[in-house]
């Protein structure tokens, strides 16, 4: 028996297999909720409070939908410009939180700096779900990254799984690798040598037994890929190598695809837009290898799954 009830979801390093496992069969539960169209009443008169320090539309949305799936309600705001905002007069984040948790019984925050989530958890006597700090992690999008390879290829052991792009400062791909780490794929890690992960997440491989590769170039290892998740050039990231790195950056096009197996799956965190265009060439939407529109309801599953389960109307 599971008791996520109360629990703050802040890394995925803090789960174990056999969590990750409840949450993914929970989440499997409610995707045919959302596939009725329909909702639930099981967080009835309960309020999610919802702090987006930084833009985001999939995230936040994705949260409120899942709220407003399970009968919930939700307030908070989308922007940092309020009295909430960083700057010299600036509320602290620990008043914020101090306040926020009057009003409601859960709360998924967005901020900027690493380790903002931790701070709010270490105050907050309502669950906290860390929609994403700096460049630390985002849980809930490794857990429906995670769920999306689970639902498609039906395992998450034996696997092939190229990670390409921006590794070392994107958070959701942090999230993901150390989710991963629980279960006997093959890692494949593809992007320019300065956007390698860093030694913490190797580390982390390595005291689980993970097999990792590192690769510059997608052509080296579209042939052994059963999953290929791509993620855009984080700028804040890269800072000012932006534009050098995004010159050498991987692009996926439909040739390159073809070159895969033939039940590859291709996912990305989406949005998939730079300064180039698009990571993704749209020629793959049409294909059966394109899960990235799909992930985007999984999240919704996925985040249905950690509402119910920390606010306990679900074991």
């Amino acid at each position: 028996m599971f008791n996520f009830e109360g629990k703050d979801i802040l890394s995925t390093q803090d789960l174990t297999r056999s969590e990750i496992e409840h949450i993914l069969e929970t989440a499997r539960w409610f995707l045919g909720v959302i596939r009725r169209r329909t909702s639930l009443k099981l967080l009835d008169g309960k309020i999610l409070a919802s702090l987006f320090y930084q833009t985001s539309t999939r995230t936040r949305l994705s949260f409120e939908s899942a709220m407003h799936r399970l009968g919930g309600n939700v307030i908070g705001f989308a922007s940092a410009a309020s009295s909430r905002a960083t700057g010299p007069r600036a509320e602290t984040l620990e008043d914020t939180i101090r306040t926020v948790e009057r009003y409601c019984d859960a709360i998924v925050i967005r901020h900027p700096e690493t380790g903002a989530a931790k701070r709010a958890a270490d105050l907050a006597s309502v669950p906290i779900l860390n929609g994403g700090d700096g460049t630390n992690q985002h849980p809930s999008q490794g857990l429906l990254d995670t769920f999306t390879i689970w639902y498609e290829k039906g395992t998450l052991d034996g696997l092939n799984i190229g990670l390409v792009g921006d590794l070392k400062s994107t958070r959701g791909m942090h999230s993901l690798v150390y989710s991963l780490s629980n279960f006997q794929a093959r890692l494949l890690f593809v992007s320019p040598l300065e956007l390698r992960f860093g030694e913490d997440v190797k580390e982390c491989l390595k005291v689980n037994r993970v097999e990792y590769e590192e690769f510059t170039d997608p052509e080296e290892v579209i042939n052994r890929l059963d999953v290929m998740y791509v993620t855009r050039l984080n700028k804040e990231g890269a800072g000012s190598a932006y534009e050098t790195l995004l010159g050498s950056y991987p692009r996926i096009t439909l040739d390159l695809v073809e070159k895969g197996k033939k039940d590859l799956i291709v996912m990305h965190d989406l949005p998939r837009t730079d300064e180039l265009g698009l990571q993704i060439s749209a020629d793959v939407d049409e294909t059966p290898h394109a899960k990235y529109f799909d992930e985007v309801e999984y999240g919704v599953a996925v985040r249905m799954a950690l509402l119910a389960l920390t606010l306990g109307a679900v074991q």
